[in-house]
């Protein structure tokens, strides 16, 4: 017999009466906490993954519990160190939060930004052949994580639809992310090069993986993560709430040790930067500024530019340098919004 469809109403319905017995459960939560009734003690752990107000939390020895976090508290995200206490024998409440040492961040739907994942120690920039790389995408991304102050890296990824022709300019076009100081990586999951290299540049902390659509993060997440649908299931049965990770940002344990953030929607991440993020953002640019004529210079019409002058003498690369001031611009716009003259 065909499954019977629901009507948007139905759905609607079905989601107010989960939402209910949620809040329900918080109130019921947070009268023991308050009353100091039937919780055991405070335990740490990690949160790896979080559906609304149910979060995924493992303990020291693996084990994984349903836990909702206190009201006074900012909301727990993927990667938080936690202080959490059982109020049943699987379930429980988080009651403090530890210092979040990194944090990615996008804007929500309002403009405001939205912690995605914390605690992280490295991102790796995925591009590929195919789609086009885009360079001021690279960009974002790399002066996001110097604003976090962690380790990037580049990959390239289906190296195994490179040609000759094709090698060649996308190795003239990453040239200048090698000679200002980055790591590149090159791997196919289709072939299987390069996987052990990447392996062991994340064997120590979390890692987690950003790029355009399409460059192939799912296949290296897969190859990455052969027993990611078994995590999956034991999150499913921790929570109750069906297997839809996905959309989810979730932290993995990798074989080869150190952890994987698999966040599918940081495709279309762009931060929210402040000039002096951007500036640094672009570590090439760090010997000259503050050395042109004029110490508050655009480096846009003033004479004298210190970076326009190291552009002209090649020192600079020139699209990178109309990146950084593309990037300065929008940082300046923002700050003016929040304070008009």
């Amino acid at each position: 017999m065909a499954k019977r469809r629901l009507t948007g109403q139905q759905v609607r319905r079905i989601q107010q009466s989960r939402a209910a017995r949620r809040e329900a459960a918080r109130h019921r939560i947070d009268r023991r906490l308050d009353a100091g009734d039937g919780l055991g003690p405070e335990t740490p752990g990690v949160v790896i993954t979080s559906f609304g107000h149910t979060l995924v939390v493992e303990c020291d020895d693996g084990t994984l519990h349903r836990c909702v976090a206190r009201r006074t508290l900012d909301t727990p995200v993927c990667g938080d160190r936690v202080f959490w206490q059982a109020s049943t024998e699987t379930e429980g409440v988080i009651v403090a939060l530890e210092h979040r040492r990194s944090i990615l961040a996008r804007p929500d739907h309002s403009g405001r930004s939205k912690p995605l994942a914390v605690n992280i120690d490295r991102v790796l920039v995925v591009i590929a052949p195919r789609p086009e790389p885009s360079e001021a995408l690279v960009d974002r991304y790399l002066a996001a994580v110097a604003a976090m102050g962690v380790e990037a890296l580049l990959v390239i990824n289906k190296t195994d639809l490179l040609q000759d022709a094709v090698s060649n300019t996308l190795t003239e076009r990453i040239a200048v992310y090698e000679r200002i100081g980055y790591r590149l990586l090159r791997v196919s999951t289709k072939r299987g090069e390069g996987l052990t290299t990447l392996s062991e540049a994340m064997r120590r902390g979390t890692s987690i993986l950003l790029g355009q659509s399409g460059v192939g993060k799912s296949s290296l997440v897969k190859a990455l993560l052969p027993h990611r649908e078994i995590a999956i299931r034991a999150i499913s049965q921790t929570t109750g709430l069906g297997t839809h990770t996905t959309t989810n940002a979730t932290l993995y344990h990798l074989d080869t040790g150190g952890g994987l953030i698999d966040s599918p929607g940081v495709r279309g991440f762009e931060p929210a930067l402040t000039a002096d993020q951007v500036a640094n953002g672009y570590r090439e640019l760090a010997a000259f500024l503050g050395h042109c004529r004029f110490s508050n210079c655009s480096h846009t019409v003033e004479p004298q530019c210190a970076l326009k002058q190291a552009v002209e003498a090649g020192t600079v690369d020139r699209r990178r340098f109309a990146s950084f001031l593309e990037l300065q611009a929008q940082a300046n716009a923002r700050e003016e919004l929040k304070h008009p003259a």
